[in-house]
């Protein structure tokens, strides 16, 4: 689905993008990026289709959503707190040298 359809199936349910996103417990960044790539992945296509759907059959898709926990993606990457660029390997002991050599 192309964003500019993605984003009419959103006028059809009267939701925004950040409103489509804290339903499906996303990061509405996540969601904004695919306007720069201009295509939507099929799997956000076929909830908001169904919610556009929904909607113009005056079926509210909120009542279904709030039945359901969904639990928040883990952010992407390998990041840990307090750590620049994250920790995509173990520390490694490194055992002081003996100064008295």
């Amino acid at each position: 689905m192309n964003y500019d359809e993605f984003q009419r199936q959103l006028g059809k349910a009267g939701l925004t993008a950040r409103a489509f996103a804290e339903l499906v417990g996303m990061n509405r960044n996540s969601v904004t990026n695919c306007s720069r790539k201009g295509e939507v992945p099929s799997h956000l296509a076929v909830i908001v289709t169904l919610m556009g759907e929904m909607a113009e059959h005056r079926l509210d898709f909120r009542d279904a959503l709030a039945r359901i926990v969904i639990e928040p993606k883990k952010p992407r990457g390998g990041g840990a707190k307090g750590r620049f660029g994250g920790s995509k390997q173990n520390d490694l002991f490194v055992r002081p040298r003996d100064t008295a050599e």
